[in-house]
């Protein structure tokens, strides 16, 4: 017996994992110009760079994005599969692993929908972990409960591999402005003015599960190289993961990958994409990341 490991979209796993670790990925929403999607399902990255990047050049007017939350309903239909869709030798519950609290409400609709089961099927036991955080600080935490899974673990094993890699993770970000971040609510009107005073690039780090302004930097340039020294401090000796993520922004992603690379000497595992549709509207096109794993999430044979 096992636990069945599900999340959410903005988990942004590499591709073929879910697949690979038999994850389930419940798919948040966004709408564009009150046209319903799902994320990655019918709108991925690539649009949405797309759309915002004409919106920004004038080509045509910038289209009206907004993201919700997954529901109660449908995550409790995918903790029910998933814990009855496990294989033949059993699952002794679900762990649901959601982005922030404090950045969706997809957490405390997990919540409900975990109540909800547990009152329906009191056989299914779901536990709940707030990852503090997105993409890949939430995919790894992800990974570690899939792997300690793999290795044989028990629910309460794999909740304790993942809060433990979600405590460690630390996700950095460079933004070109702070103004999609203020659209939708996730950072304040005086943070985002401060942010982006004097054509400044901010450097921003997630704190408690909330996005911060770390730094101000003048360049795009240096707002890359300051990114790569704090995840560099941040990786100390460790062996380490890393996620680069981006939106539109291929070629710095790439360089700032080979940097790290050549500069945390105990690498265990190096993955880079874009961040999806529901992440990308919040953060804008030209957007670099990274999520910085001190310690490795688990062993990446599993």
């Amino acid at each position: 017996m096992h636990a069945a490991v599900v999340t959410d979209s903005t988990a942004y796993l590499p591709p073929g994992v879910a697949e690979r670790h038999g994850i389930t990925v419940v798919p948040l929403h966004l709408s564009v110009d009150d046209e319903p999607h799902l994320d990655g399902v019918d709108f991925d990255a690539d649009q949405l760079a797309a759309a915002l990047t004409q919106g920004r050049h004038g080509v045509r007017r910038r289209p009206t994005i907004t993201t919700s939350r997954c529901t109660p309903t449908e995550l409790r239909e995918a903790y029910l599969s998933a814990a009855r869709g496990t294989s033949a030798g059993g699952t002794d519950g679900v762990l649901a692993l959601h982005l922030s609290q404090h950045l969706s409400g997809t957490w405390e609709a997990a919540r409900l929908a975990s109540e909800q089961l547990g009152a329906e099927h009191p056989d299914v036991e779901v536990r709940v972990v707030d990852s503090r955080s997105a993409a890949m600080g939430l995919g790894f935490p992800v990974l570690a409960a899939a792997r300690a899974t793999a290795a044989g673990k028990s629910l309460g094993e794999a909740y304790a591999a993942a809060v433990d890699v979600a405590s460690r993770c630390r996700t950095l970000l460079c933004v070109d402005t702070l103004e999609h971040l203020r659209r939708g609510g996730r950072i304040g009107t005086a943070a985002a003015l401060l942010g982006t005073a004097l054509s400044m690039k901010p450097l921003l780090h997630v704190v408690d599960g909330r996005i911060q302004v770390l730094e101000k930097v003048r360049t795009s340039s240096r707002a890359l190289a300051r990114l790569a020294d704090i995840a560099v401090e941040a990786a100390g000796d460790e062996p380490t993961a890393v996620a680069v993520h981006h939106l539109g922004a291929a070629d710095r992603a790439a360089t700032l990958v080979e940097q790290l690379k050549q500069r945390i000497p105990h690498l265990t595992e190096v993955y880079e994409s874009q961040v999806g549709a529901v992440v990308g509207a919040h953060l804008g096109p030209g957007m670099v990341g990274v999520v910085v794993c001190p310690g490795g999430a688990g062993d990446p044979e599993q």
